[in-house]
């Protein structure tokens, strides 16, 4: 844990040229034990707005001198310190705080923007956020990164990560606006996805064509309700995940599964911190594990009900990345034999979401390593790919492979499906280790997801700065 700055540290704010009655009263008002919750909510909350204001001083990352950079790191490595050890101590009492004693489901993003309000400079505030839009990633000076503590202590506490753990997995209300339309039409578009009820089934297509169906914050919403509605749509009993044609000259007018997320828009700094969360709590799970009940209790196996089905995902040319991810969420795959599926998370600089806990599943932890640290591509008609892909499809017979097991799902029904899904899950993946795994995931990644060696890896293996968002 960070220490707050000793007497040799105020040399390093002097340097930056900080007023030195603002840096020993900074430095006089840290907090050097926690207290009672209402005590500490109040000089913790001090010690962070003297920190922004100090922080205010400088001038943009981008134009830091040598010496302002090293003020500015001690200042928020201090204030990241202070905030770990506020939550450690206060977690479910900030948690009923934003939540009125957990009466209230309220997803991450919101979270987030309902915590800046309520304790000021625990998290940026939108505006903070807001100003740096527009900046490139190598540019931002790390605000989120107090997201990522905050969120990964409310996952780690049983009591508050389980409650938000529920909320994430809850139709989004637009899903509700929208079903009559979808029940009574059977398709609808959406930015970054579409849904079209066939029969029994469903087809949920990614849309991204420009940058190969990548995921980023223009597409999740829309996704995430295309979901939603293949669950909550009663005459739909099976769903398929399926990419559209594309634009690359490489693979004009071919459907293209995914490429993950979008490298272009993340080097841009158009990918939020809370992006991931939002999409691996949110959508990704919703597909693992169905759609919880808000009157209910939280879906952990025991507990809360869910509505779910079975999850069929159609790999053509390739599954990069986030919808490599996705494989290991679903039910079912089906992979044209000439397919490939790769985790880059080495050159991409972040965590791929929950791989690091579902591949080894797969395919064992040798061969996970060897794809998420060391970049191993996974034919999908392989010996190794193929502990991922249930069937292999010739190039062109992906629509009539769909179709037969849709069909072959459904002929008899799939009234065991949920049930059979709740008995793999208990065994392999229960809402606590997901909980848990996440608490770690969200201060990791937050790391991750502003270090130099991202923007560097991007530039290396992306070519990112000459690409256009």
């Amino acid at each position: 844990m960070t220490k707050p700055p000793s007497n040799p540290d105020i040399e390093t704010l002097k340097a930056a040229g900080l007023p030195a009655k603002d840096v020993e009263r900074w430095l006089k008002s840290a907090p050097r034990k926690t207290a009672t919750f209402a005590a500490d909510r109040k000089s913790f909350g001090v010690y962070w707005q003297a920190a922004a204001r100090l922080l205010s001083l400088l001038p943009p990352k981008a134009r830091h001198s040598a010496a302002e950079a090293s003020a500015a790191k001690l200042i928020r490595d201090a204030a990241i310190g202070s905030r770990t050890r506020f939550l450690r101590a206060h977690t479910d009492a900030v948690y009923d705080k934003l939540t009125v004693g957990r009466s209230r489901f309220v997803r991450v993003e919101e979270l987030a923007a309902a915590a800046a309000r309520e304790f000021p400079g625990l998290v940026p505030t939108e505006k903070q956020i807001a100003a740096e839009q527009g900046t490139l990633q190598r540019d931002k000076a790390g605000l989120e990164i107090a997201q990522g503590i905050f969120i990964s202590a409310v996952l780690r506490s049983e009591r508050s990560g389980r409650h938000l753990c529920q909320a994430m997995l809850l139709p989004l209300p637009r899903s509700r606006e929208l079903l009559p339309k979808f029940t009574k039409d059977g398709v609808v578009e959406l930015p970054g996805g579409s849904i079209r009820r066939t029969g029994k089934g469903a087809v949920v297509t990614y849309q991204n064509p420009r940058f190969l169906n990548a995921e980023d914050q223009a597409t999740l919403e829309g996704l995430e309700t295309c979901v939603d509605l293949a669950l909550l749509d009663p005459s739909i009993e099976v769903a398929v995940l399926r990419g559209d044609t594309v634009e690359h000259p490489k693979y004009k007018g071919r459907r293209v599964f995914g490429s993950g997320i979008n490298l272009t828009h993340l080097y841009h700094g158009r990918i939020p911190f809370l992006w991931y969360l939002t999409r691996d709590l949110g959508y990704v799970n919703k597909l693992y594990r169905g759609l919880a009940l808000g009157n209910d209790a939280p879906p952990d196996e025991f507990g809360g009900q869910t509505i779910e089905k079975p999850w069929i995902a159609a790999v053509e040319s390739f599954a990069i990345g986030g919808h490599c991810q996705l494989l290991l969420a679903v039910d079912y795959v089906l992979a044209e034999c000439n397919a490939f599926m790769t985790l880059p998370a080495r050159k991409e600089g972040i965590i791929p979401g929950a791989a690091n806990m579902r591949l080894p599943r797969a395919v064992g932890d040798r061969i996970a390593r060897q794809a998420i640290q060391y970049e191993r591509r996974l034919e999908c008609d392989s010996p190794e790919g193929r502990l991922i892909c249930d069937e292999i499809v010739d190039t062109g017979g992906m629509d009539a492979a769909i179709e037969r097991v849709v069909t072959g799902l459904t002929s008899s029904g799939v009234v065991s499906a949920a049930s059979n899904r709740r008995a793999f899950r208990i065994t392999q993946e229960p809402l606590d280790m997901f909980r848990s795994y996440f608490a770690v995931y969200a201060r990791e990644q937050a790391y991750c997801h502003f270090s130099p060696a991202l923007i560097a890896n991007l530039e290396k293996y992306w070519n990112a700065a000459s690409r256009k968002p």
